[in-house]
């Protein structure tokens, strides 16, 4: 499960950002979300990749 959203969630950081997909996956592998999504008690892998999606945008603005 977490690998697909993984996917799509590289897709989406390329896609509303003009990412590459090294860029893409940097910025999700070194981000909170992605650890909380990596750890199985936070239950987020139910989760869909658009709520995923929205809390790694969150994220990412609030650093800027």
């Amino acid at each position: 499960m977490i690998e697909c959203l993984t996917d799509s969630l590289i897709q989406m950081l390329m896609e509303d950002n003009n990412y590459d997909i090294p860029t893409a996956m940097h910025t999700l592998y070194t981000s909170d979300t992605y650890r909380k999504l990596e750890n199985e008690r936070t239950g987020l892998y139910y989760q869909g990749a658009v709520y995923l999606y929205d809390m790694l945008k969150e994220e990412l603005e609030s650093k800027q």
